[in-house]
């Protein structure tokens, strides 16, 4: 199985793939986008693309592929086998963000926005395709911001495809609607198969649907705050959700200034002038970029 590995290790996230069938190789071929968890707060987000030749899109549509919300786990999983089971015909990939690595670009101080990552991580799966010897032709996506814009930033960076961008591209085009149950069945896997490395003893999975207005998951993150070392790397930490939660239930760090700045009209020390001041080390790239400074007291 293809996803055995994220079942195996989560958090790691990264990318997964079927092998490119040669009839993908040698034929023009359409290509879905689209992705799975970008709202919750519990777990990745997932993008997945689909393609298979032109001329196969009605036997992609017969095998029942649809907006992966409209059905229940048990028929994307029976879905997602057929997919596999056709692996001579049509062919997906996987791009798994972890619940840390989405935090981390939403929070650096460099802007880094959901869009933006969502939008790099579609570019970098088509590329991925393109790279891997797919004869991609047509490119359908389903939208995150406005189709237009998108559209044509996706034109910019593959001039020789024909792009579509479309508001619920999944439900409009099948090779989406793969895309789309191929990235939600793999999330699914990843929450289920989820490897706390915290110390939570006897842990309940009993998440909720993991948004944020989920009567179910605001209990599970209250029960498994620590008020020092916050949640458990299955949430994102950036969520107005989590932030919220860990400014009311955690302990207050207060951050002293590393380099207090003294009286400029106090005489300087008479062994100031025999002092040898060693030169300053500046702190590593990674703090200094987020105004990271040395903890002086709690």
């Amino acid at each position: 199985m293809a996803l055995a590995r994220l079942e195996q290790d989560p958090a790691r996230g990264g990318r997964f793939a079927s092998p490119v069938p040669p009839l993908c190789r040698q034929r023009p071929c359409a290509l879905g986008v689209d992705e799975a968890g970008r709202g919750p707060v519990l777990g990745p987000m997932v993008y997945g693309i689909c393609y298979c030749p032109v001329e196969k899109l009605e036997e992609l549509e017969a095998l029942g592929v649809a907006d992966s919300k409209t059905l229940s786990e048990g028929e994307r999983e029976r879905r997602f086998g057929l997919l596999e089971a056709g692996s001579d015909v049509w062919g997906w990939a996987l791009h798994v963000l972890p619940p840390q690595h989405i935090s981390a670009c939403m929070q650096q101080r460099a802007k880094y926005n959901l869009n933006q990552l969502s939008h790099d991580t579609a570019v970098g799966l088509i590329q991925f395709a393109l790279d891997s010897g797919v004869r991609v032709a047509e490119v359908f996506v389903d939208t995150v911001g406005p189709a237009e814009k998108y559209e044509a930033k996706l034109r910019q960076h593959f001039p020789g495809l024909e792009v579509t961008v479309r508001p619920k591209a999944d439900a409009l085009f099948p090779v989406v609607s793969a895309a789309s149950i191929c990235a939600k069945v793999a999330r699914d896997r990843a929450v289920k198969h989820w490897n706390f490395v915290e110390d939570l003893g006897d842990i309940d999975r009993d998440y909720g649907s993991g948004y944020p207005n989920d009567p179910k998951t605001k209990e599970w993150l209250r029960r498994n705050l620590d008020p020092v070392f916050g949640f458990p790397q299955l949430v994102r930490f950036s969520w107005g959700t989590a932030k919220e939660l860990l400014g009311r239930g955690g302990v207050p760090i207060q951050w002293a200034d590393e380099d207090p700045q003294e009286d400029p009209a106090a005489p300087p020390s008479v062994l100031s002038y025999f002092a040898r001041t060693p030169p300053r080390r500046l702190p590593h790239r990674f703090f200094q970029e987020r105004s990271l400074r040395p903890l002086a007291e709690l």
